[in-house]
């Protein structure tokens, strides 16, 4: 995996982050599970590690980290409330 397939693939990743988010918060979970398991496939590239990046490509991988945690933290502030939801009246019975 090159330098330039690193920055691809997140660039990627947080692209299909964004669209879950979307998908999350418009309550379209169908679409939200078809995301999650093409993010999955698209971040499989990385199992056999990647390179390290230096100067801007490194600070660019950071930047696409920073969206992609953002995109996380957008997604669970929709589901937590349901999941605990869930929770407690799983609980109840």
């Amino acid at each position: 995996m090159t330098s330039n397939d690193v920055l691809a693939m997140y660039e990627n990743l947080a692209g299909i982050s964004s669209q879950m988010k979307d998908a999350a918060t418009s309550g379209d979970w169908t679409g939200f599970d078809k995301l999650n398991a093409q993010a999955g496939v698209v971040a499989g590239a990385a199992a056999g590690g990647v390179p390290a990046l230096d100067g801007a490509l490194r600070q660019r991988k950071v930047d696409l980290l920073k969206q992609l945690m953002a995109n996380d933290r957008a997604i669970r502030d929709v589901t937590d409330p349901w999941m605990a939801k869930l929770e407690r009246a799983t609980c109840a019975h």
